[in-house]
Protein backbone atom coordinates (compact mmCIF):
# COMPACT_ATOMS: atom_id res chain seq x y z
CA UNK A 1 0.00 0.00 0.00
CA UNK A 2 1.17 3.55 -0.95
CA UNK A 3 1.40 5.86 2.01
CA UNK A 4 2.84 9.68 1.56
CA UNK A 5 5.26 11.41 3.71
CA UNK A 6 3.17 14.20 6.01
CA UNK A 7 5.69 14.47 9.16
CA UNK A 8 8.86 15.13 9.99
CA UNK A 9 9.83 15.53 12.78
CA UNK A 10 13.16 15.52 14.84
CA UNK A 11 13.12 13.55 18.53
CA UNK A 12 14.68 16.56 21.30
CA UNK A 13 16.11 13.48 23.64
CA UNK A 14 19.89 12.22 23.87
CA UNK A 15 18.99 9.40 20.71
CA UNK A 16 19.00 12.17 17.62
CA UNK A 17 16.16 10.75 16.42
CA UNK A 18 14.19 11.72 13.39
CA UNK A 19 10.39 10.68 13.16
CA UNK A 20 9.33 10.21 9.55
CA UNK A 21 5.04 9.60 9.90
CA UNK A 22 3.54 8.43 6.06
CA UNK A 23 0.00 8.14 5.75
CA UNK A 24 -2.28 6.86 3.22
CA UNK A 25 -4.17 9.54 0.52
CA UNK A 26 -7.19 9.28 3.01
CA UNK A 27 -5.40 9.98 6.56
CA UNK A 28 -7.01 7.24 8.15
CA UNK A 29 -3.72 4.97 8.45
CA UNK A 30 -0.22 5.56 8.95
CA UNK A 31 3.46 4.20 8.77
CA UNK A 32 5.95 5.48 11.42
CA UNK A 33 9.65 5.32 10.50
CA UNK A 34 12.66 6.60 12.95
CA UNK A 35 16.15 7.15 11.70
CA UNK A 36 19.33 8.07 14.01
CA UNK A 37 20.94 11.53 12.83
CA UNK A 38 23.95 9.46 12.69
CA UNK A 39 23.01 7.01 10.20
CA UNK A 40 22.84 10.29 7.58
CA UNK A 41 26.15 11.29 7.97
CA UNK A 42 27.47 7.56 7.73
CA UNK A 43 25.18 6.30 4.39
CA UNK A 44 23.26 8.00 2.09
CA UNK A 45 19.70 7.34 2.59
CA UNK A 46 16.91 9.54 1.03
CA UNK A 47 13.50 10.41 2.17
CA UNK A 48 11.20 9.69 -0.92
CA UNK A 49 7.71 11.42 -1.12
CA UNK A 50 5.77 8.10 -0.43
CA UNK A 51 6.61 4.40 0.04
CA UNK A 52 4.92 1.11 -0.14
CA UNK A 53 4.50 -0.66 2.96
CA UNK A 54 2.38 -3.68 4.07
CA UNK A 55 -1.43 -2.75 4.99
CA UNK A 56 -0.10 -5.02 8.57
CA UNK A 57 2.44 -2.07 8.95
CA UNK A 58 0.18 0.23 9.07
CA UNK A 59 -1.76 1.68 12.06
CA UNK A 60 -5.02 3.52 12.63
CA UNK A 61 -5.19 7.42 12.39
CA UNK A 62 -7.78 7.19 15.84
CA UNK A 63 -7.90 11.40 15.79
CA UNK A 64 -10.55 13.03 13.37
CA UNK A 65 -8.23 16.36 13.14
CA UNK A 66 -5.15 14.62 12.56
CA UNK A 67 -6.00 12.41 9.69
CA UNK A 68 -7.80 15.97 7.86
CA UNK A 69 -4.18 16.97 8.31
CA UNK A 70 -2.78 13.76 7.12
CA UNK A 71 -4.31 13.68 4.45
CA UNK A 72 -4.54 17.03 3.17
CA UNK A 73 -1.00 16.71 3.58
CA UNK A 74 -0.56 13.67 1.70
CA UNK A 75 -2.27 15.59 -0.85
CA UNK A 76 -0.30 17.97 -1.29
CA UNK A 77 2.82 15.49 -1.48
CA UNK A 78 0.84 13.43 -4.44
CA UNK A 79 0.34 16.80 -6.41
CA UNK A 80 3.65 18.31 -5.96
CA UNK A 81 5.84 14.92 -6.13
CA UNK A 82 6.61 11.53 -7.50
CA UNK A 83 6.65 8.71 -4.79
CA UNK A 84 10.03 7.93 -5.73
CA UNK A 85 11.15 11.97 -5.86
CA UNK A 86 13.83 12.62 -2.68
CA UNK A 87 12.07 15.69 -0.39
Amino acid sequence: MQVWLVERTYSDDEQNIIILVYATPDGERYFRKERALTSFTNDVRETTAAVDVSPNNLGAVTDPEERERYATEAARMAEAYDPDDTV
